[in-house]
This record gives structure tokens, C-alpha cells and sequence, in this order.
């Protein structure tokens, strides 16, 4: 750790910082995951320093960024901290990014985990900002034109169809046979209440 510090204030004034500081840093925070303390003063002299960016564009570094601010009840520092990263691990930063806000939930809420359904919600609630997603978030709601060919099947023939119309549906609407099923079991669901 004194190594990297002293590393650190004599590469201060170069932009950007020599390869061997970042590295240096990424090993650190690989070694220092389950060590609190000295993780915490770790992040603290990075973001503390000029080239804050160079560093955040590790992913092991943001991992341990992210975990000194969740760990100290600082979300929504994390939260800005994953936002503007320039890490190319855009599918574990949004994973991290759902992480810090089911940390925040459980601490609100006074529970030591999540059901499936609190997560899911969590994510439905905080999703991820466009710089992790750039392609956007995907969309599990059918087209309009399935949904309704859907629905004029369920009320022109059935709303319960057998294996054969489920799987002749499947193909004409490029879907797997198991979409088809569910969206009919979910829609006679919707129909009773």
C-alpha cells in the first residue's frame, strides 16, 4: 500500500498516469476484497487524485469502488460512479448496478436477502441509466401485431389451444412453444380476475 501511494504522488502531474499506477492499482484491489480498512483508504487516494477516470476504466477497480461506497451506506455515490465509468464490462457493471440498489433495499427494509420477486421489482424500479445500456434495456412485452393475432386467436377460436395450435402459433409468430403457453395460461388468468 505505501509503495502504491508513493507511486502515486510522484506520477500526480503525468497525464495520463504510466500503465505500471493502474496496474498496480487493479492488483491491489484484487488483493485487498476482503480487507475493509485498507480497501477503503485504497479507493479513498484514488478518487481522491486527478486520474480518476484512467482508474475507473478497470473493472476490478470499480468492483472495489463500488463496494467502499455500498459498504458505507454511500449508494447513490456508487450509483454516479457506475454511471459515468468508462469500463468496457457493461453486463457486469449493470449487474453491480442492480447489486448497490438490492443493498439499498435491504437496508431500508431490515432483511438480510431478496426473494426473487423484491429483486425484480428492485430492477423494474432502478433501472440502469443509458451509459451501461446503450443498446437500451431489453424488452419482454411482445410487438402489438403478436399481441394481437394473440388475442384474435384467444377470442375467435380458443383461449385454451392444445399442443398442435400452440406450436403452429409458435412458428407463425416466431415465438417458442412455451411463450405461446404462457401467454395463454396468463391470459385466462387475466380473464378471471
Amino acid at each position: 500500500m505505501k509503495r502504491f501511494m508513493a507511486m502515486l504522488n510522484r506520477n500526480k502531474t503525468k497525464d495520463p498516469p504510466p500503465t505500471k499506477l493502474l496496474e498496480f492499482a487493479e492488483q491491489l484491489c484484487q488483493d485487498l476484497q476482503n480487507s475493509s480498512p485498507s480497501l477503503e483508504k485504497l479507493v479513498g487516494a484514488m478518487m481522491g487524485c486527478k486520474h480518476k477516470m484512467y482508474f475507473l476504466t478497470n473493472i476490478h477497480i470499480v468492483r472495489a469502488c463500488v463496494f467502499v461506497h455500498t459498504h458505507n451506506g454511500q449508494y447513490d455515490t456508487a450509483c454516479r460512479l457506475l454511471e459515468y465509468c468508462e469500463a468496457k464490462e457493461k453486463e457486469e457493471l449493470v449487474q453491480l448496478w442492480h447489486e448497490i440498489h438490492y443493498q439499498r433495499f435491504m437496508e431500508e427494509h431490515h432483511t438480510d436477502f431478496l426473494t426473487p420477486l423484491q429483486k425484480f421489482r428492485c430492477r423494474k424500479r432502478n433501472p440502469p441509466p443509458n451509459s451501461l445500456c446503450p443498446e437500451g434495456l431489453k424488452n419482454r412485452n411482445y410487438s402489438d401485431e403478436v399481441r394481437q393475432q394473440l388475442h384474435r386467436f384467444a377470442a375467435e377460436v380458443t383461449a385454451n389451444p392444445n399442443k398442435e395450435q400452440r406450436e403452429g402459433l409458435a412458428r407463425n409468430l416466431n415465438l417458442q412453444p412455451t411463450q405461446v403457453y404462457n401467454w395463454f395460461a396468463n391470459y385466462r388468468r387475466r380473464q378471471k380476475s
